[in-house]
């Protein structure tokens, strides 16, 4: 009886969990299973999980995709970006 008790407070934690998750730009799958497996302290980690889209892009200057401000190589062509302080941050 316990055991199905637990299970179903670590499904619920988990599923809150991945929700939070998801609306900040993350894996609902990967926030499940940490809500699930620690259900308090995954559910307080993703309350202070970071929100991804809120994070400032740059365009890379050879392909012209959209890149994170952070990334040193660009995904699309694998150009070097220097990060550079007065680079102009692009809204998503």
């Amino acid at each position: 009886m316990a055991g199905v008790i637990y299970l179903v407070f670590a499904v619920a934690f988990g599923i809150a969990t991945a929700v939070i998750g998801h609306s900040k730009g993350s894996s609902r799958i990967l926030w499940f299973t940490i809500g699930a497996v620690v259900p308090g302290i995954g559910l307080l980690a993703a309350f202070a999980y970071r929100n991804e889209q809120d994070e400032p892009r740059r365009r890379c200057p050879a392909c012209g995709r959209v890149c994170m401000l952070h990334d040193a190589l660009c995904v699309g062509c694998g150009t070097e970006l220097d990060y550079t302080a007065d680079a102009e941050p692009i809204a998503r």
